[in-house]
């Protein structure tokens, strides 16, 4: 049974780079569109490609998933998506269960993946590098003008995945959640359980299994006093914490 999910490891890289490969020529057409300034072409080919090769990723690996409060996101204006980090999974998962793909706010060495991080730049992916105070500061800044413009963000505020106990869940970072204040958007908290248990909680080798991803009712920060954006983080954590508790239990 071991060397089923080694092959299907071995199929998921192999899909993961060779879906980049078989539409390369449509990663040009959208940098081409992007230098130019056509943000619509560029916005199609997001909407349609991305969610695309995450579904294959998904189903290649034998991820079942489940969403649900896709009610939850606002119908309008840009929202600051905040979501748990167990898994490398993770990515993929909210590139495909949210209303569209979204920029995320991704580490650093992300950025020298060949293909992928081409993809990553059209997305609109803004990189922090996690031990740069400056460097960090100045993502931040990157990541609340993306906001400015019009664009929804996703942000995991633990900074890096949480590798604590199963149903746990890391510090959130203030930071992240200063670009909502700054902008005076929605945050929307947004739990994902049962990654990790099928990759990094398996030695890094994919096996099959279930996801659940519950999306939160909106934060508003619009006119929120100082306590409130100084409690925020840990109210986030804890309404997260809290779908969690319940989605860990009906986990097959």
């Amino acid at each position: 049974m071991q060397i089923l999910y080694i092959l299907r490891t071995i199929a998921m890289y192999v899909y993961m780079f060779g879906y980049m490969l078989l539409f390369y020529g449509t990663l040009r057409r959208g940098e081409k569109a992007k230098a130019a300034g056509d943000l619509e072409t560029v916005r199609q080919i997001v909407n349609d490609q991305i969610p695309r090769w995450c579904r294959g990723l998904l189903k290649v690996s034998g991820v079942r998933m489940t969403v649900e409060g896709t009610q939850n996101i606002p119908a309008s204006g840009p929202v600051v998506f905040v979501g748990n980090h167990r898994s490398y999974f993770d990515i993929p998962i909210m590139l495909v269960a949210l209303d569209h793909p979204h920029g995320i706010l991704a580490k650093e060495e992300l950025a020298h993946i060949p293909l992928l991080s081409r993809w990553m730049n059209l997305l609109g992916c803004v990189y922090v590098k996690r031990d740069d105070i400056r460097g960090s500061l100045q993502a931040l800044k990157d990541a609340a003008q993306v906001v400015k413009a019009g664009e929804s963000f996703t942000i995991f505020p633990e900074g890096t995945r949480y590798k604590g106990e199963e149903g746990g869940v890391g510090e959130f970072k203030a930071g992240a959640f200063r670009i909502a204040i700054k902008t005076g958007v929605p945050v929307v908290p947004v739990a994902i359980s049962g990654a990790r248990a099928l990759f990094e909680g398996r030695g890094n080798i994919v096996h099959p299994g279930n996801i659940r991803v519950t999306i939160l009712p909106a934060i508003q920060t619009a006119g929120m006093k100082k306590d409130e954006q100084t409690q925020l983080p840990e109210a986030v954590r804890q309404n997260i914490l809290a779908a969690l508790t319940r989605l860990d239990q009906t986990i097959l």
